[in-house]
């Protein structure tokens, strides 16, 4: 009797959901039962990481004033809502 589970598109999908779901609660520090605490201000690295950018895109980006930033002595933060803002402004509309 062959007892496999029949194997669909949807049940793939699903189980990468949850693994890359699950991966990014790890990256975060999170957990599925806790809440956590998303910061407002990302350092440089943490908003290249965001946009998907790199770190000398986002430094070239906030050179330009392309980028608000948040200063705090020689350190340089980029608010979320800004970065938000940013692809808001950015994207441009679909051509049906």
């Amino acid at each position: 009797m062959d007892r496999r589970i029949p194997v669909t598109v949807d049940s793939i999908i699903d189980a990468l959901a949850s693994a890359v779901a699950a991966k990014l609660r790890a990256d975060l520090g999170g957990s599925s039962g806790s809440a956590s605490i998303v910061p407002r201000l990302l350092t440089v690295d943490q908003a290249a990481a965001y946009l998907g950018r790199s770190k000398e895109a986002i430094q070239h980006m906030t050179a330009a004033r392309k980028l608000p930033v948040v200063r705090d002595g020689r350190r340089v933060f980029l608010d979320v809502r800004e970065l938000d803002k940013w692809i808001e402004e950015s994207t441009e509309p679909a051509e049906f």
